[in-house]
């Protein structure tokens, strides 16, 4: 299996009450999510994107939420503004830096922290459009004109990061090394014809 080491810059938690999420020096997870989190549970209600019908209630594959710096970068560079996007303001749990490509991880890769703790990676995290109102109301252009409501999810397409579950519980410290380990299909499960 590959492995990618990487650095969490900041880690976060809670709610600010407007999508976005409190910068915290350490964060600890359990299974069921991060602790003081508004999306720890094993469940969730469904949302308009999901395959259930709306109101079933579902596995939370939702536990967590990463950002990477580079990715952050060059949304901020699509979108024209002045200010750095940052996983605060996004509502992100995890900031890494060296991940240039974390919204492309497949799904069954582990992040695993020098407490022990791991965090699997259940999908990317597409654009929403109520991020993109909030963006749009606090953020201005380098050119000086509006942003748009719909810059966001135009900028963040397949570069938004990626959400998962807790597969070991333990604490995650900004600055920690965290060790990526991509997931690869197993060779009996690839069909040889």
């Amino acid at each position: 299996m590959k492995e990618i080491i990487a650095q969490v810059i900041s880690v976060h938690a809670r709610s600010n009450g407007d999508l976005g999420k409190e910068e915290h020096p350490s964060i600890q997870v359990e299974l069921n999510g991060i602790i003081g989190d508004r999306h720890r549970s094993y469940i969730r209600g469904t949302w308009r994107s999901d395959k259930q019908p709306e109101g079933s209630i579902r596995r939370n594959e939702r536990q967590w939420s990463a950002v990477s710096i580079e990715e952050l970068t060059e949304i901020q560079q699509k979108m024209g503004i002045k200010e750095p996007l940052t996983a605060a303001s996004l509502g992100a749990n995890l900031c890494f830096q060296g991940l240039p490509k974390l919204s492309q991880l497949p799904k069954g890769t582990l992040l695993k922290f020098p407490s022990g703790a791991e965090l699997m990676v259940e999908e990317y995290n597409p654009p929403c459009h109520d991020m993109g109102k909030k963006l749009a109301s606090i953020h201005n252009t380098t050119s000086g004109n509006p942003l748009t409501t719909t810059a966001f999810s135009k900028a963040a397409k397949l570069t938004r990061g990626v959400v998962g579950i807790v597969e070991v519980a333990g604490e995650i410290n900004a600055g920690d090394e965290v060790t990526i380990v991509i997931y690869e299909t197993p060779s009996y499960l690839i069909p040889t014809n």
